[in-house]
């Protein structure tokens, strides 16, 4: 006779895939990952066949909304599958451009000109002069605006979301961190220009951003911080982003010097001045930002709380 107060033990095909609670990290990356795959597949297939004749600029901002749509279904299905939301992934969508996103807009603009000023005192760029006059200067930087903070929405989604979410409930926050950070900057390697410093600040700029997510509790200040740097460097100062220079420019800059110094064809970013930017922007985030906020401990457990600002001590 079975002791009915003796807990039965689990086989160890059970112990595989399940935890405590719920199906193990791993495979629910898996799933998550197919999710992606099946979906960006039929997104593909549904592009060639009904936008064959778009322009390239039209395209871009197809792909742009259906790859952060697609990230975010794929989101949506985990969630009903695991019992959570979007916020538990640090979409928080009541907290949208709100506070925290404005903060990080200020932060980010600022450090692209802190950059900048630095870069014209050691005499490898020049502002250069206004090459926009009238409706053209207000046009451009709302298009600009448009388009980076979708840039900023599918990218800091994509790499800091859902996935980040799960493997810091299977390896912990810091270790999921620095791969979310890795897969970020491998990211940018495709992008015409781009060099190894750009890289690693690309990569830096990601373990950054993990870090506001992790004091901050959701993805809105990063969020910010990356649409201001992007549209400082593409609109307001007309250099590269990412090795790529773009029309609609408010001003004709320029940049000489060594490629280490100056960004060469990466921009700015590929500057080890960047790199020393992006130590001293964390400094001072370390200093104002001092509690952990993500992620919520009760729904790595899948043990939902009533309030998704739960605030921890920074260890």
């Amino acid at each position: 006779m079975i002791d009915a107060q003796q807990p039965i033990n689990p086989s160890i095909f059970h112990r595989m895939f399940y935890g405590p609670s719920e199906l193990r990290a791993g495979w629910r990356l898996c799933i998550f990952l197919g999710i992606v795959v099946a979906l960006i597949n039929a997104s593909n297939l549904l592009v060639r066949r009904l936008l064959s004749g778009a322009d390239d600029t039209a395209l871009f901002l197809i792909r742009e909304v259906m790859d952060f749509l697609i990230f975010l279904l794929a989101s949506w299905i985990m969630s009903r599958m695991e019992r959570r939301t979007i916020a538990d992934y640090g979409l928080p969508w009541r907290g949208s451009f709100r506070v925290q996103f404005w903060q990080g807009v200020l932060l980010g603009f600022g450090a692209i000109t802190a950059l900048l000023l630095v870069m014209r005192l050691v005499r490898v760029f020049y502002f250069g002069r206004i090459a926009l006059h009238g409706f053209e200067i207000w046009k451009w930087a709302v298009v600009y605006a448009l388009v980076f903070i979708l840039v900023a929405l599918r990218e800091e989604f994509r790499a800091r979301g859902y996935g980040l979410f799960t493997l810091s409930a299977g390896i912990g926050f810091w270790p999921a961190a620095i791969l979310s950070a890795a897969f970020f900057g491998y990211s940018h390697h495709g992008n015409s220009g781009e060099d190894w410093i750009g890289l690693f600040n690309a990569g830096a700029f990601g373990l950054l951003a993990c870090f506001l997510l992790r004091t901050t509790g959701n993805l809105w200040m990063p969020i910010g911080l990356h649409a201001a740097f992007d549209w400082g460097e593409t609109y307001f100062y007309g250099v590269a982003d990412s090795g790529q220079t773009l029309p609609g420019h408010l001003l004709n800059s320029s940049s000489s010097g060594p490629a280490w110094l100056s960004g060469g064809t990466v921009g700015p970013e590929g500057s080890v001045l960047c790199t020393l930017l992006i130590v001293l922007v964390w400094l001072i985030c370390a200093g104002w930002l001092r509690q952990v906020r993500y992620p919520n401990p009760a729904t790595i457990q899948n043990s939902p709380s009533k309030s998704s600002d739960v605030v921890l001590p920074v260890a």
